[in-house]
């Protein structure tokens, strides 16, 4: 990172709460932290950050995250560059967090990362509706609710229920709507085992999914490479690429596996030029990808949706958990008709919650 201003860095914890329980096959979220970061020059120009690890997943989710952080912040207004840099290899939720933070000083400390359309002239970009999991009941409410906020496309989470009261569910959405008039997409998060894992994959199949991230856990690389070579559903590899940082790494997990797909959350690996890299290395392969937000704030979303927005990809992104929270930072993103749009006339940024840090 090479550093030109006299900048100093501070952090704080915020604690994001859920407006309900977002269920997953890896539990049930109430709340999340993530740690707000700013960068500050003489004058008092400011680029703000979010480093937002998720418990459980991330691999910098440490006990001791904060303590790493605040410690990483006094190495980079010390100027000890190369114990900064070194340190940032190994978290990759603050790496994004500090890269973020950059782009928004050097742009003037508005929020605008990125020249774009969407950002400068409020085109649309759609995104996935997500449906957590949770009873059947919750499960149907949820998807009424997506689908009359205009959404085209759902991304629901299986693995935690019954498998065949899932089978149940997405037979009555496709008795209702066709392939043409909604897009489905599953998310299991690693919760099939291998030895069964195909069967499941065949059953949903028969639903015309779009395709299917995760389906058996992360690690198991002659597992998943023989269910996607064998499975009659596309799959993404969403939690195999966490932790893999060198070309090498990533180059061999790809070429071995061979997905259909893959998700990039930035957050998880290691920002923008980390998940270029993993773009990079896939396209060469002809595997496609789409970007996706791991419950940032409004701060990392609006960040990653502007970057996002510089690919030019036309698949629907998972840009959509901004509204998850009872008390995210009001901003210009806006969710109307299965698309986020960045809309500062109407929907300004208010950063109250970050008055007494500012």
């Amino acid at each position: 990172m090479h550093i030109t201003e006299k900048l100093t860095a501070r952090c704080f914890p915020y604690r994001l709460d859920f407006k309900q329980p977002a269920g997953t096959s890896r539990g049930v979220l109430t709340s999340k932290i993530s740690w707000m970061l700013i960068l500050e020059d003489d004058h008092q120009q400011q680029g703000l950050g979010e480093c937002g690890p998720l418990a459980g997943l991330s691999f910098d989710d440490r006990p001791d995250f904060g303590t790493r952080l605040q410690r990483l912040c006094e190495q980079f207004n010390q100027g000890e560059w190369a114990t900064f840099e070194e340190s940032l290899l190994f978290y990759p939720a603050m790496r994004f967090g500090f890269e973020m933070a950059m782009l928004d000083y050097k742009n003037g400390g508005t929020r605008l990362l990125f020249n774009t359309d969407f950002s400068l002239k409020a085109a649309p970009q759609a995104i996935n509706g997500l449906v957590w999991m949770g009873s059947v009941a919750f499960m149907k409410e949820q998807i009424a609710h997506k689908l009359e906020q205009g959404f085209r496309c759902l991304k629901l989470k299986v693995g935690a229920i019954d498998f065949e009261a899932e089978i149940a569910l997405l037979k009555a959405l496709r008795s209702e709507f066709s392939v043409q008039d909604l897009e489905l997409r599953v998310d299991a998060n690693g919760a099939f085992a291998p030895a069964d894992a195909l069967i499941k994959l065949q059953q949903l199949a028969v639903f015309e999914l779009h395709s299917i991230e995760q389906p058996i856990k992360a690690g198991q690389i002659a597992a998943m490479t023989q269910l996607c070579a064998a499975s009659p559903l596309p799959i993404a590899l969403d939690e195999e690429l966490i932790g893999l940082t060198s070309q090498e790494e990533i180059a061999e997990v790809l070429t071995q596996i061979s997905p259909q797909y893959i998700i990039l959350k930035p957050t998880l690996l290691g920002g923008f030029e980390a998940s270029a890299a993993w773009i990079a290395a896939a396209e060469t392969r002809g595997i496609r990808w789409w970007v996706t937000s791991a419950l940032e704030s409004n701060i990392g979303l609006n960040a990653i949706a502007q970057w996002t927005a510089t690919l030019h990809n036309q698949l629907p992104q998972g840009l959509g958990t901004g509204q998850l929270y009872t008390n995210n930072f009001p901003s210009p993103l806006h969710m109307d008709m299965g698309a986020l749009q960045y809309l500062p006339a109407t929907n300004p940024w208010n950063l109250a919650g970050f008055r007494d840090n500012l």
